[in-house]
């Protein structure tokens, strides 16, 4: 391993930012420009969604029953085991619903976008494109970005309802609580508020995967062994800039919708 200034590391760090801002501002631009690759998008809404499916539903599942589980500790020492729905969806759909969905379709997806764009920049396939006068950006990168940001908003909805399931069924089960009072107390705790925190996180969070993923598989450089570091390096990127734009967007949303 070679070393490097600090000097030029931050000069190196800032450029790559620079250019996934542009990279993503150009993605975004190409959703108004013609051609309209409708085919592509629904072939990615297929592979991105239908494909995440199995494993966001297990990660929801199992999500909501260990928080009902956890959570019926804590609440029978004030005597309020009954509430246990009612933290199981605040905590689903607010937070650990959009989150863990996302960091599921991170490893997935963002990962397997960076290795299959990237296996086509080394074998010079993008560059075979663009002779043929064909936009590698509108062709390849705006359908994932527009599949996964569409996808990620549905598949965080059924990890909601999924992990609803599952704390129900615990609370059923292994608490002995009436399922009625359970979903009772779990549907009338919600309000606008965590509604919308619910539905926005999802959206940024998809497009944040598709341009992580896209970004690095367009840069990478290096044959073989550059594809795998860009593979690592989308996986890594992705899931750390959600947890860290997780924060940002919750304390934004708290402040605009007025949580109190």
């Amino acid at each position: 391993m070679e070393f490097i200034s600090p000097t030029d590391l931050a000069k190196e760090r800032i450029q790559t930012v620079q250019d996934y801002v542009l990279f993503s501002t150009q993605a975004v631009a190409n959703l108004f420009r013609k051609p309209f690759y409708f085919a592509d998008m629904v072939r990615q809404a297929d592979a991105i969604g239908v494909g995440s499916l199995p494993i966001v539903v297990l990660t929801g599942f199992f999500t909501g029953a260990v928080l009902a589980l956890q959570a019926s500790n804590t609440l029978e020492h004030f005597g309020s085991i009954t509430l246990v729905g009612q933290l199981v969806s605040t905590s689903m759909v607010r937070e650990l619903g959009p989150v863990l969905t996302s960091l599921m379709v991170a490893g997935r997806n963002s990962s397997g976008m960076a290795s299959e764009l990237g296996s086509m920049m080394v074998t010079e396939q993008i560059d075979a494109m663009r002779a043929l006068g064909t936009d590698p950006m509108k062709k390849l990168v705006t359908p994932r970005v527009a599949a996964s940001v569409f996808m990620l908003f549905f598949l965080a909805i059924i990890s909601d309802l999924v992990g609803l399931a599952g704390g129900g069924l615990v609370a059923r089960v292994l608490l002995h609580l009436d399922s009625r009072q359970y979903w009772s107390y779990a549907w009338q705790t919600l309000v606008f508020q965590d509604i919308v925190m619910g539905l926005i996180k999802p959206v940024l969070f998809g497009f944040i995967i598709a341009t992580i993923g896209c970004f690095y598989g367009m840069n990478a450089r290096g044959g073989t062994q550059g594809v795998g570091r860009a593979t690592t390096q989308a996986m890594v990127a992705s899931s750390v800039l959600i947890l860290v734009l997780d924060f940002f967007v919750t304390r934004f949303l708290m402040a605009v919708l007025s949580f109190h």
